[in-house]
């Protein structure tokens, strides 16, 4: 199966995470990495939470769902 971009954001979050956990970097170096990190959170984050609504979207349209879920 094809990964899509959002498999490869998160892959790419965890390497960044286990470089931070497991390397000894440079100030600025970890700095670097935490904002690559920051950007992928984001971009994961983002992306599940429009898939979220695009499948309450579907259920709704289809009878699936009576009342919206939080």
């Amino acid at each position: 199966m094809k990964k899509g971009q959002y498999e490869k954001d998160f892959q790419k979050l965890e390497e960044i995470v286990e470089k931070l956990e497991s390397q000894q970097l440079s100030l600025e170096e970890s700095l670097e990495l935490f904002q690559q990190g920051i950007e992928m959170y984001r971009k994961c984050h983002e992306k599940l939470s429009d898939t979220e609504k695009t499948l309450t979207t579907i259920m709704e349209e289809n009878g699936l769902v009576t009342e919206k879920e939080e």
